[in-house]
């Protein structure tokens, strides 16, 4: 299970009503965050989730509306009282760009590990999930990302029994684990079914469509996507800027069959996304205009 929270859906500078992105994702007692833009730790309050539970922080570039919140994140979590190690993963040169920044939150409680990203993509294994980074087409380097949750085939007990595989050794070979007894050798896949469909998250903003994000969304339980613009009339306005309008958004996750987009990182000047919203599922049908805090949880098929 994961559970999701989009924590802001503002662009550029954060509104009295609307937050900046940034996605918060929970899994087995850890939590990821994506982006941290001002104010951040104001909307993980409001949510109500454990600042201490976070164990990666991954920055998709280093515009501010998507890390200059870091310092008093990072405080907050001290504050909660954590002590373990925190990874926090980014485009080259993101030790130097955080050191920078934590100037003014010296003194923190516990240490950092920086985790630096290149080239056009990088597979993480972290935390029970495969994370991969992916370039997209801004202005400067920036990076989405997909986060995966693997599920292992059923058990079949009735196999186990006809290969003689004794009972003690069968927890173990659900686990991936190959035991020897009484000199017979027994391995997980004499066992095991064929992996089954997990769960995968993506993650992208502040680019033009480009043929990398439609290949990470693939197969997607949930592509949150940036929506720029909605208005008519910004089609110009978004290819200068290396964004991205709703309805690029929505062809995307058409060609990527995904099963839901959430759009996110509105520009200030559009008021009321929602206004918008008939014309992009007419692209698209499942998609979510998102609010600030959308929570989702993910689970397995047949659960």
């Amino acid at each position: 299970m994961l559970d999701i929270c989009l924590l802001g859906t503002g662009g550029m500078m954060p509104l009295p009503y609307r937050a900046l992105t940034s996605l918060f994702v929970r899994y087995n007692g850890s939590g990821i965050l994506i982006d941290c833009g001002e104010g951040t730790q104001i909307t993980t309050k409001r949510l109500g989730w454990s600042f201490k539970s976070i164990d990666l922080i991954m920055i998709t570039h280093f515009h501010a509306d998507h890390i200059s919140g870091l310092p008093g994140f990072l405080l907050m979590m001290g504050n909660a009282g954590r002590e373990e190690k925190l990874t926090i993963a980014g485009p080259p040169g993101i030790e130097k760009v955080c050191r920078s920044l934590l100037i003014i939150a010296p003194h923190l409680p516990f240490p950092i590990e920086y985790l630096e990203i290149d080239g056009p993509e990088k597979v993480i294994e972290m935390l029970g999930l495969t994370i991969t980074a992916f370039k997209v087409n801004h202005n400067l380097t920036c990076y989405g990302y997909s986060i995966e949750l693997a599920r292992q085939g059923k058990f079949d007990a009735e196999a186990a029994r006809a290969k003689g595989i004794p009972l003690q050794c069968w927890n173990r070979l659900q686990h991936g684990e190959t035991v020897e007894m009484d000199g017979v050798t027994y391995t997980s896949d004499m066992v095991m079914g064929a992996p089954r469909k997990g769960l995968k998250v993506t993650y992208s903003t502040d680019s033009r469509p480009t043929p990398s994000i439609t290949e990470h969304a693939k197969g997607s339980d949930l592509f949150i996507c940036e929506g720029m613009y909605g208005e008519p009339g910004n089609e110009e306005k978004a290819v200068e800027k290396k964004h991205m309008t709703m309805y690029e958004a929505a062809e995307i996750a058409k060609e990527a069959d995904v099963k839901e987009m959430w759009l996110t990182h509105y520009s200030p000047s559009m008021n009321k996304p929602q206004e918008f919203e008939e014309a992009v599922k007419a692209i698209f049908p499942r998609t979510v205009i998102a609010k600030d805090r959308q929570t989702l949880e993910l689970r397995f098929e047949e659960e």
